[in-house]
C-alpha cells in the first residue's frame, strides 16, 4: 500500500471560507470549554484552524475510519499541542467516553439519514457535561420550507444520490434534541445560506445509557 504524504492532504474550498465565520461563533461559545469534541471532522482543516485559535482548548478529531489518514496528514503537519490522534467515531456505533466541554459538528447532518441524525442527538446528549453547548453548522430548513433557492436545490442533489440524505428541518431536530435532552439557545445566521444552531444539554438524564442504542 503507498504511504500518504503532507502533499496528499485532502482539502474543501467550503473549509476554507467558512472557518472564520464560524470561530466567531464557537470561539466565544467555547472560551471557557477544556475538551471539545468535533464530530465529523472531514478533511481537519477545521480542527486546525480552530485548535490553533483557541489554544486553551483540547479539540478532539473524529470521524468514520476512512477519513482518518486525511485528518491524521492535516494534524502531523500542524503539530499542535492540542490535537491529540483523531477518534474512530460512527454515530450509529460505539461513542468516546464523556464528558466533554463542548461538541462541534459542520455539514454532517444532510450527509446522514433520519435515524443516524438521531443518533448524533442522543450521543451528544450523552457525552456533553450539563450544561455544555453543542454547535451544528451547515444548512437548514424550517417549518417545512426552504431558506432559499440554493438550498432547495441543494437538497434536491442530496436526496438524488442518496435518497436518505437531505437538508434537515429545525422542526425536526428539536424533536430529536428535547428526547436527548438537548435545548436550542440559539440560531446564528451564517454565510451562504448556512446557519450554527446552538444546543445546550440541560439534564443529566440518561447519562449512563450507550448512546448507540439507547440502553
Amino acid at each position: 500500500m503507498a504511504t500518504r504524504t503532507l502533499h496528499d492532504k485532502p482539502f474543501s474550498l467550503a473549509c476554507e471560507e467558512n472557518q472564520a465565520p464560524i470561530l466567531a461563533v464557537i470561539g466565544p461559545l467555547f472560551a471557557k470549554a477544556r475538551r471539545v469534541l468535533e464530530i465529523g471532522s472531514g478533511t481537519g482543516q477545521h480542527a486546525v484552524y480552530f485548535a490553533t485559535r483557541l489554544p486553551h482548548l483540547i479539540w478532539q478529531t473524529s470521524d468514520v475510519p476512512a477519513n482518518l489518514p486525511g485528518i491524521r496528514l492535516w494534524l502531523a503537519e500542524a503539530q499542535l499541542p492540542n490535537l491529540p490522534e483523531p477518534l474512530s467515531l460512527d454515530v450509529i456505533g460505539d461513542w468516546p467516553a464523556g464528558p466533554f466541554d463542548g461538541v462541534f459538528s459542520a455539514n454532517t447532518a444532510y450527509i446522514m439519514g433520519e435515524s443516524e441524525v438521531g443518533r448524533l442527538f442522543r450521543g451528544v446528549g450523552q457525552i456533553l457535561a450539563p450544561g455544555a453547548p453543542f454547535a451544528l453548522y451547515g444548512p437548514f430548513s424550517k417549518g417545512g420550507q426552504h431558506t432559499s433557492e440554493s438550498n432547495a436545490r441543494f437538497d434536491a442533489s442530496l436526496k438524488a444520490r442518496d435518497p436518505r440524505m437531505g437538508v434537515r428541518d429545525l422542526d425536526d431536530l428539536r424533536a430529536l434534541a428535547d428526547r436527548a435532552g438537548l435545548e436550542l439557545r440559539a440560531d446564528h445566521p451564517m454565510p451562504v445560506n448556512n446557519r450554527t444552531l446552538v444546543w445546550c444539554r440541560c439534564n443529566s438524564a440518561g447519562a449512563q445509557t450507550n448512546p448507540a442504542t439507547g440502553h
